[in-house]
This record gives structure tokens, sequence and C-alpha cells, in this order.
């Protein structure tokens, strides 16, 4: 029974149910998923009709080759490549590539030995289609009518096996821009975003063809580089290869991955510079240059670049590529030599002209490298610029000291190297001059027998005489200096004029302006070889800079002297005014029931005298007082802002209030009684009849409690430092004390360290604590020596056993 109309195809009912009993939703989306599926299903066929064209022009290659090789007719072959693919156990198609490789030698069959060679399992799909993906990929490139069908091709053959999901492949032109010749898996619109990029903007193509060897970004998100497809593919991994020929990269071809990946395997990426030379061949061929024949004798842009270099004032040279065989570029043709050219061997320009740059010029692909900059400019098009660049990269005959500047520059397909030989003489020469103008020098020489003085044009400005003015004599000096230097003078002018032999003095030199300047003058005689005296030279330097800088040098000494003077004596005061209040060492306090130890270590460093303070006395109340502090600052300042404090503290104390009232009216006292310093402090009182301590914090670090070979820093209680403010509240708590237990107070001093943070300085002090000595005494000698502090600053530690 047939259940189909004709025309109906398989599979689809002949009867579509009424439109009044299917819903209008559903129908639309049966037929909307229908037309997907033919959609894909065709899309499938043309791929697949596409490659199966690709292979069969692989397939007639190797036909042909079987043809050329065994002398047989087309027929003939076919069979023969049939059964040598049925015997080697491969497809017809891997065995048609094989064939090629073995035929071809070239680029592409190298890489395939290579990625074969090197092969974990030469047995696995990845490698089996290694050589099939690349002639895949060459075919369909040589056949495609242009670079965007290009792009095509070499993702979806050779590309996609990777991974990889878009490709782009980029034009340079001669000024460094870029153009998207082609690109594949990229949104039209945002191929149409990046058509063209300017000179000088830098992107992952960019550097591709900037860096010898490509650009490999394992995450776009490691570089911040912009480029095609970011918005798409996010951070995934890219790779921009150089596409060259014959020495000269002609684009950059552009590989994006769809998410970070590890570098590609060495093997593979020899696979991917051969796409990029194929893709070099085609960009050559569809772009060639404009107004040039297919085998010019000499192409229109070098005869240009001739008249160029002929209008220079410099030697240039015009130098054209030299390929191999291979086509590949072993070196340079100098194909001309200007009228200003001067060979640095000396060789006639007849001899250098036409040579070949090695040939001529072997020194350049030694140390200087010169020729690889040449190679470099030609294959980029960026210039290379050098400043004094010492000839010996060229000959090894010249001088040491030869140096030149050097320029090498792409026009067109040939490079123009330029150099500009520095004059030896002449730039000593304006040194010196630089030397003298910058010294304040002025040099001088007189001839004694005819009268005749030669001066430079910067002793005249020394003198603050006119350049047409007559010259000063040198025996005529001390007419032109102070009165007072009159007798140094004669004794310079004795020892050169007299006495034959160099001299030198300073005098002051009253010049026709009523300016003085100090100078220095230096002069020797001038001898014949009887030892008879013909002239005298010399220089005259202007010191007036040098003169005033001492004098000012000798005042501020004097008042330095003067300063640490009184430094010395301000530390001392505040030594013994330290010293007086809370001595080094102190008598434990005893009394029933409780063992009250201090330690005070002063800052090792005089005038970095600080402010710490403790105090432990017993109240009328029978309550024990203990504290300690640190004042703001060093000097005799926070000395005695220490010394208020802890007065006022005791007095306070009196009063029998709590520890968290007594902190709040020294918070007062800091603010408006000691000119608005600034301390921390950490208060508390223990009654020894219950063992228990009440204390507060203002911006202190907290007690630490031993209790069993266990130290602990207490929690920590709200309290602003004292003085910050006019008035401030302050929290108290309260805790319970056994038999044993020591309670350890201290200042800053004792754990603070410039290379590790407070925290980590307080874990080191409570495992140091932990391990406490058999008396309260020798447990804060050991936290005193063992103490890791490197601020050099005072240290106050109050320590309480319960007994």
């Amino acid at each position: 029974m047939n259940n189909h109309e004709p025309g109906t195809p398989a599979g689809v009912p002949a009867r579509l149910p009424a439109a009044d009993q299917v819903p209008a939703d559903a129908s639309a989306a049966t037929s909307v998923g229908r037309l997907a599926a033919t959609v894909e299903r065709l899309r499938r066929e043309v791929r697949a009709a596409q490659a199966e064209a690709e292979g069969r022009a692989l397939i007639e290659v190797a036909k042909g080759i079987l043809v050329e090789r065994l002398s047989c007719g087309p027929a003939q072959a076919a069979r023969q490549l049939a059964e040598l693919a049925e015997q080697a156990q491969v497809t017809p198609l891997e065995f048609a590539v094989d064939v090629i490789n073995q035929a071809a030698r070239d680029r592409v069959a190298e890489v395939t030995e290579a990625f074969l060679s090197v092969a974990a399992d030469p047995s696995g799909p990845v490698e089996e289609s290694a050589a099939v993906r690349l002639r895949a990929a060459e075919s369909g490139v040589l056949a495609a009518p242009d670079t965007q069908a290009m792009a095509d091709s070499l993702l979806e053959h050779a590309l996609r096996p990777l991974g990889a999901v878009a490709v782009a492949i980029w034009s340079a032109g001669p000024d460094g821009s870029l153009t998207l010749a082609g690109s594949g898996g990229f949104p039209p619109g945002e191929a149409a975003r990046w058509r063209y990029v300017p000179p000088d903007v830098v992107t992952v193509a960019r550097r591709g063809l900037t860096e010898p060897d490509g650009q490999w970004l394992t995450s776009l998100a490691d570089s911040g580089l912009p480029t095609i497809g970011r918005r798409e593919y996010g951070d995934g991994a890219r790779i921009a290869v150089p596409a060259g020929t014959g020495g000269r990269i002609h684009g950059v071809l552009e590989i994006a991955w769809p998410k970070p990946e590890a570098p590609l395997p060495r093997p593979v990426l020899r696979q991917v510079e051969a796409l990029a030379e194929l893709c070099a061949h085609t960009l050559e061929t569809l772009a060639p240059p404009p107004g040039t024949d297919p085998e010019p004798a000499l192409l229109p842009d070098v005869v240009e670049l001739m008249d160029l270099a002929d209008g220079l004032h410099d030697p240039a040279l015009v130098l054209v590529p030299h390929l191999d065989d291979d086509g590949r570029l072993v070196d340079f043709r100098i194909e001309h030599v200007n009228s200003r050219f001067l060979d640095p061997a000396g060789r006639p320009r007849a001899v250098v002209g036409g040579a070949l740059l090695l040939e001529a010029y072997p020194m350049a692909a030694g140390t200087g490298e010169l020729f690889q900059r040449v190679e470099r400019v030609y294959a980029t098009g960026e210039p290379f610029r050098a400043r004094r660049m010492r000839l010996t990269a060229l000959v090894d005959e010249v001088p040491l000291s030869a140096v030149a500047d050097i320029s090498v520059s792409r026009h067109g397909s040939a490079v123009l190297l330029i150099w500009r030989i520095e004059d030896e003489t002449a730039r000593l020469a304006s040194l010196l001059q630089h030397a003298q103008r910058l010294g304040r020098i002025g040099g001088f020489e007189e001839n004694l027998l005819t009268g005749e003085i030669t001066w430079n044009g910067q002793l005249f400005s020394l003198y603050g005489h006119a350049p047409t003015s007559p010259p000063v004599a040198l025996q005529d000096l001390p007419a032109h200096a102070h009165p007072d230097d009159a007798v140094t003078l004669r004794r310079f002018l004795r020892t050169v004029l007299h006495q034959r032999r160099p001299g030198s003095a300073a005098f002051r030199l009253q010049r026709p302006d009523g300016v003085t300047r100090h100078i220095r003058v230096v002069a020797e005689p001038v001898l014949d070889t009887d030892g008879q005296l013909l002239g005298v030279r010399g220089a005259y330097q202007d010191i007036s800079a040098q003169h005033w800088t001492e004098v000012a040098l000798a005042v501020t000494r004097d008042q330095l002297a003067h300063t640490e003077q009184q430094a010395l004596e301000r530390n001392r005061l505040t030594l013994q005014l330290q010293h007086a209040i809370m001595p080094p060492a102190q008598a434990p306090l005893r009394m029933p029931g409780l063992q009250v130890a201090v330690r005070y270590r002063p800052a090792e460093t005089e005038h970095l005298v600080g402010g710490d303070w403790y105090d432990a006395v017993v109240l009328p109340s029978g309550l024990v007082l203990l504290c300690v502090g640190d004042v703001a600052g060093h000097g005799i300042e926070a000395a005695t802002s220490m010394v208020v404090l802890r007065n006022a503290l005791r007095g306070l104390a009196v009063t029998g209030a709590g520890p968290a009232q007594l902190l709040s009216w020294l918070n007062i006292v800091a603010h408006h009684l000691t000119g608005a310093v600034t301390a921390t402090a950490v208060c508390g009182l223990y009654d020894s009849e219950r063992r228990t301590l009440r204390w507060a914090r203002a911006g202190h670090l907290p007690p630490v409690l031993v209790r069993e070979a266990d130290a602990t820093a207490l929690p920590t209680v709200r309290g602003l430092l004292l003085g910050a403010v006019p008035e401030a509240g302050y929290e108290e708590t309260e805790m319970q004390l056994a038999e044993g237990d020591t309670l350890l107070m201290y200042t800053d001093g004792l754990i603070e360290r410039r290379d590790r943070s407070v925290e980590e300085s307080l874990t080191h002090l409570l495992d140091t604590a932990s391990a406490a000595p058999s008396t309260l005494d020798q447990q804060l000698d050991r936290l005193l020596t063992y103490s890791k502090s490197d601020t050099d600053d005072d240290t106050c530690i109050v320590g309480i056993r319960v007994v």
C-alpha cells in the first residue's frame, strides 16, 4: 500500500492533518525544523562534494606521477594506484598524498616527514591525516578563486582538525599597514570592522609580523592585545605566523582557538609554518606589485631608488635580493653605488658594484649582525637606524675608531643602505669646544720672541672683553687682578717665566664691567732644543661657582657642628630624664600572692630616645596599678610628654576609678595639657584577694596570658589612642586569673619588624612566651633576648605572676 503521493519525499506523510487539527505554533515549529534539517543536509553534501573533488584532484596528480614514473597509460596508473593502496592498507587518497610527497620533496613533504618522525603514536588518526590535510589544503588554496575561498579551505582541511575555529590572512602593505585579505570562522560584520589596520597599531597580527618566529599566545588575557574575533572567542589561544617567500614577508597567518591552549608541539608548528608559506605564495600571486612584468630585467622601483641614491650626500648602496634555486634568500646583490660612495677598504666603486653583499663585506654577517638587519628590513619593511656603528662590522681593515651612522630602509623590491662616516678629527675638535664651554675654560698662547698673543673666544668672554680688543699679556696679569692677590701672581709668574716650570694660581679677576670673578690660571713654558724660552701656553678657568660653593659648605659645616652639639646635649638630657623616671633595671615588686617584674630596654641609637613608659604600684585601696604606654615620636618632647602622662595616671588612679574611666581622663590630659600629643596605653587594676584583673586599652596591643605553657593574646577591647580627640570612651573587661598564670604587658618595640606584619611578629612572641622558664625574671629576660624586632625602638615589659 502506497502512503505517499507522487513527488513527495520519502519519510514525509502524503496527507498532513487539517489546519484546525494541529496547533499553529506546532505546525510552524515542524516546518522550521524540517527546513533547518534540509539546509544542514545540503551543507554536508556540499562539504562532502568539495572534499571529494579536492581528493580527486590529488589522486589525479598521483596518477600523473605514476604515468611518468612507470611509463604507462592513465588506466593502468589508476589500477596500480588502487592495488598499491590496498597492499599498504591505506585509502587511495592517503597513498596518493604519499606519492606526491615523495615526488615533490617540497616544504609540505619535509613538514610531513618531520611530524611523523616524532609522533608518539604513528598509527593514530591525527598522524595518518597530517599529509592528507596539508595536501588537501594546498589543493584547495590553489583552486580557490580568491583569498576568502583560500581562508575557508585552510580552515576546513588543515586547521579544524587542530581544534582551531577561525583563521585570518593578512596582507602587509609597504607602509607597515595590514589588510584583511581573507578570513574564515569570523562573522561578516567582525571581518568588515577589521578590514584595515593602520601602521604602528599593535595587534596580535602586528606582533606576528615583527617577531622573527611569530607570536604564540596561550591566552589573549595574558597579552591584552586587540585582534579580530575577540568578542566571539574571548581569551582563547592565538598564533600569528609571518607568511613569507624568498626572504620577504608578504603577510601574516593568524589562527584562533576557542579557549586557552598549551603551546603547540613543534611538528604541528611546522605544519602551520608550511601553511603560512603557502599563503605567502598566494598573496604574492594575487597581488603583484603594480607596473611590474612577469620577469623584468630591472624593476621600475629599483631604477627610481638608484636615482634617489645618486641625489644623496652620503655613501649609499642599492641592494636587490639574491635567491637560490629553491627560491630562498641567501644574499643581496649590490645593484648600484652612488657617486658619494667611499669604500671603507679603499676599493674602487666598480669592484663593489654588482658584487654580492657578503662577498664584498663578509664581516657584515659577523658580530655586527648588519646582514641580519638588512634581511629583517627587507622581510618586514620596518626601517633600521643605528648611531655610531663601528665600520669593523663591514671590513676588518679599518681602524677600530672608525664609526658611522647606518640607515637601512626598503623601497619596493629593493633595499637602500646608507652610512655616514664620522670625521674623528672634527668630532674631537667639537668635543673639545663643548668641554671648554661647559667648563668655562679659555685657552691662550704667547710667542715671547714676536710678542704675538692668541686667545680663543671663551677667554675673551671670561675677561669681559670684546673679541676685537687686544689680548692681555701674561706678565700684565697683576694689573687686572685684586690687589690682595698680587703676591700670589708674582710667585706664579716667577715659576713659569724665570724658573721655566709649569705653574698655577688662583686669583680674583676684576673685569671692566665691575664684576669680580674667581679664576684659576695654569701655564707651562715652551722651550727650544737648547732650553731657551720661546713662549708660554695655558688656560684660564672660571671657578667662581666652585669658590662660592666651598664658602657655603664651610658655613654649613659650622652650622652642622653647632646643631650636632645641640642635639647631643638634648639627647643627654633626655636620657637622664628617662633613666631617672624608669631605670633600665628595677628590683621586682613583691606582695602577697603576686609577683611583679618590669623590664625597660632603651633605644640603641641615642637620637631615637622615645616615650615608652611603664608603671606598677600598689594603690591605697590595696589594688595594684599595672600599665604600659608609648608616646608618639622621639626626643626630649616625647620623653617629657611620657613623664606627664605617667604621673597623671598615678594621681588619677588614687580616686578609685576603673581602668576605662582612668584612660578617658588621661585622654583629656593628652589632648589639652601636653600640646596635643598622641599615645597608646594599656591600664589594669589587679585585685589580689579575688585574683581578678580589670583592664582597658587605648590603641595598644592587648596583654598576653601564659597559662600552663600555652600563651594567648587577650581578646581586643574597644579603645581609641590617647589625644586623638577631645573626649573618648573606652571599653573595660574583667578576667579571672589562676595560680601559676603569668600576664605580660609590653610596648611595640618588643615585636616590630620592617619586613613582616604585626600578626606574624605577635605569633613569634606567643611561641617564645610559651616556653616559660621557672622564674618571672628569667621569662622577661628570655623575651628580650629572643625578640626579633629591628626598628631600634624603646621596649617596656610588665609581667605579673599569680603565686
